[in-house]
């Protein structure tokens, strides 16, 4: 499998890279739920709720239970009064997290990046580096290239690149080690160094 080299002038030629990650079929129900799970595991249970013990209120009987032709009350923390409690409540210990296999996970990154080089949304640089932490000379750089929204992967992340891409609405830039199936469906683009693809390659054989 042949990756298109680029440079700050345009085409510099192509990059070898292997079929088991670049070359793959792909395969929509596992991207799907590599995507979805990887959504999932990031969630955090935030969210509670008050049962009917918990809900703040009198414990006192509203009324007589006979006599009044009004149906019989015990608490106003009872679910069918307003102000009262849930009756399954949200609790903040809820785990939202889905199992995905190792090899599964690999299967559906390798779908994701296979399915971007067919798309011609892939491209590979020797580096990508800027001299000072300013996000106009980063914007300069990647509209030089042809790029608007881009997901850019590096072997390390320089920290003036990481810097000058914080302002930018619709680029982001990560580790190859931080690599994940949510940031690649995400952007319209994704660059690589070469560094990178081989580190990626590493990953998911």
């Amino acid at each position: 499998m042949e990756l298109k080299l680029i440079n700050d002038k345009g085409a510099a030629g192509t990059v070898q890279a292997t079929d088991e990650v670049f070359g793959r079929d792909y395969n929509e129900a596992l991207v799907h739920q590599v995507v979805v799970a990887y959504q999932a595991n990031a969630r955090l249970g935030t969210r509670a709720q008050k049962d009917r013990g918990a809900v703040r209120h009198s414990t006192r009987k509203p009324w007589r239970q006979k006599g009044t032709g009004r149906a019989r009350a015990g608490m106003t923390s009872s679910p069918l009064w307003r102000g009262g409690g849930k009756i399954f409540p949200n609790s903040p210990d809820e785990n939202f997290s889905h199992k995905v296999n190792r090899r599964m996970y690999r299967a559906g990154m390798a779908s994701i990046l296979s399915k971007l080089v067919r798309e011609d949304r892939l491209r590979v640089v020797e580096e990508l580096r800027v001299d000072q932490p300013k996000t106009k000379m980063l914007a300069q750089k990647l509209k030089a290239m042809g790029f608007e929204g881009l997901l850019v992967i590096t072997d390390e992340v320089d920290q003036n690149l990481k810097l000058s891409s914080r302002n930018l609405a619709n680029v982001e830039v990560i580790a190859a080690r931080q690599a994940n199936p949510v940031a690649l469906v995400r952007y319209p683009n994704v660059l690589l160094t070469k560094k990178a693809v081989v580190t990626l390659e590493e990953m998911l054989k």
